[in-house]
């Protein structure tokens, strides 16, 4: 009967890669092979009777609701141009340095993260806005299409995050089923708020190794990175002061994402009470940039919708699809695997963390989450993994499998923008060294869990 899940896994995968779409997939292979089980008698329908319930919980989950909060914050700050108002200035800013192009895109591609949390928008936004001027002014196009990859996918690890409030949710389910099964009945719990936390100091090291990156391309590949002509470029965009330019274009989305992430930290706010503040915020920038028009204010509607739409129906999906995998024994197949690996845990965590690079190839984030997550957190929970890291190391190993070529999710929404002077192996060559040092992060992070752990200790005590 285990095998039979495997196989249900196995199949799911392959339907996908026909590219048929995820949510109906999980679903329809979920009931076909609850049927065979029903037919074979490996499968209890009573299993199936649990799905109203789920759902239902799903429905009064106030954690969600943070999800179309944070995607209307995101989709109205792109509209309202901000990201194009600081690409300017941090251009200005840094431009008369060697490499300060690639430094401008990672700043505005860390703030952009912040703001939206959405991985393809912040790819693409920053595409559309940053490559052609970086090829412009004389940079490299395999530097250029490998900085905005990597800073694009800042928004996969940056708090607010909506793979970590997806992560945060389906986490703390794991933990307290974890320790239910540890004989612990007055289970601890594990918010939103505390991988907001662990996340801080990890996607800070990340862009500090960019930025260093940019620093040692300036040194060593000066003609890859030339400086630019500042002058020139402040007629080019009509500015008048440098400082009153960055001034204006830096303080209206730092107060925004200090005022979301610093409520949420201080814990003045829970996630979906902060997301409320982020989405006003947003519409208020937009009235500030003249941005807030009726055809703005119904795309970005409608992008919230269509985004929320299906996370909400991959999260169906995958609710049917985890009970019949758990009614058809899947779980103690996967349980009984750890147990039996060499190594123990750390043998259990590598497979793990193996298995969802692999499938970062084919499935997003939100299909990882909700499907792969749930079936082997709570193993892993079990065997003394602490949660907040488990939860960074996989949004970091993702972030990771994102740029990795040749299927990296990013780098297809690049190649989308891209023109055609750029080649496909151009932007494969230009995110091999940031995936190096994604790796290098995840390597430090094994070794030093502190540097997840730190900071919510020292804010919640945990």
């Amino acid at each position: 009967m285990e095998y039979l899940a495997l196989l249900m896994f196995v199949c799911v995968c392959l339907v996908l890669l026909f590219g048929f779409p995820v949510a109906f997939s999980l679903a329809g292979v979920a009931l076909i092979f609850a049927g065979i089980g029903v037919a074979t008698e490996l499968f209890d329908v009573a299993f199936l009777q649990a799905l109203p319930s789920r759902l239902y919980g799903v429905v009064n989950n106030q954690t969600l609701l943070a999800v179309p909060l944070f995607v209307f914050m995101g989709a109205m700050l792109e509209r309202s141009k901000i990201a194009e108002n600081l690409l300017t200035a941090m251009t200005i800013l840094f431009g008369r340095f060697r490499g300060g192009l690639g430094i401008s895109v990672t700043l505005v591609g860390m703030m952009l993260a912040a703001s939206t949390g959405i991985v393809g928008a912040t790819v693409v936004t920053m595409g559309l806005l940053s490559l052609p001027t970086m090829l412009k002014r004389g940079y490299s196009p395999s530097f250029s299409t490998g900085i905005i990859c990597a800073t694009g996918t800042l928004g996969q690890i940056i708090p607010p995050s909506i793979a970590l409030v997806l992560l945060g949710d389906v986490l703390s389910s794991a933990y307290q089923q974890a320790q239910l099964k540890m004989g612990i009945f007055n289970p601890e719990t594990v918010s939103v708020g505390d991988l907001f936390a662990g996340a801080v100091i990890p996607g800070l090291i990340l862009v500090g190794f960019y930025i260093l990156y940019c620093i040692g391309m300036a040194i060593f590949r000066p003609n890859d990175v030339p400086k630019i002509d500042v002058e020139e470029l402040k007629k080019e965009y009509q500015s008048g002061s440098i400082l009153a330019l960055v001034l204006t274009a830096l303080i209206p989305p730092l107060l925004l994402m200090t005022a979301v992430l610093g409520s949420i930290l201080l814990g003045f706010a829970t996630p979906t009470e902060a997301a409320g503040v982020g989405a006003m915020g947003a519409i208020l920038l937009a009235l500030w940039q003249k941005q807030l028009t009726r055809d703005n204010i119904k795309s970005v509607m409608e992008s919230t919708l269509k985004i929320t739409s299906m996370v909400f129906m991959i999260l169906i999906g995958a609710s049917l699809f985890s009970l019949v995998f758990r009614g058809l024994g899947g779980e103690e197949l996967v349980t009984g695997f750890f147990e039996q690996m060499p190594g123990g845990v750390i043998g259990a965590m590598f497979v793990v963390m193996l298995v969802i690079f692999l499938l970062g190839f084919i499935l997003d984030f939100i299909e990882i989450t909700f499907v792969v997550v749930p079936i082997v957190a709570p193993i892993l929970l079990a065997m003394g993994l602490d949660p907040i890291w488990l939860g960074i190391m996989i949004a970091l190993n993702l972030q990771t499998s994102f740029l990795t070529p040749p299927f990296g999710f990013a780098l297809f929404y690049l190649r989308g923008v891209a023109s055609k002077t750029v080649t496909t192996m151009q932007i494969y060559k230009g995110v091999v060294p940031f995936i190096l040092m994604q790796l290098v992060l995840l390597g430090a992070l094994a070794i030093w869990p502190e540097l997840v752990t730190w900071l919510p200790e020292l804010i919640y005590g945990k």
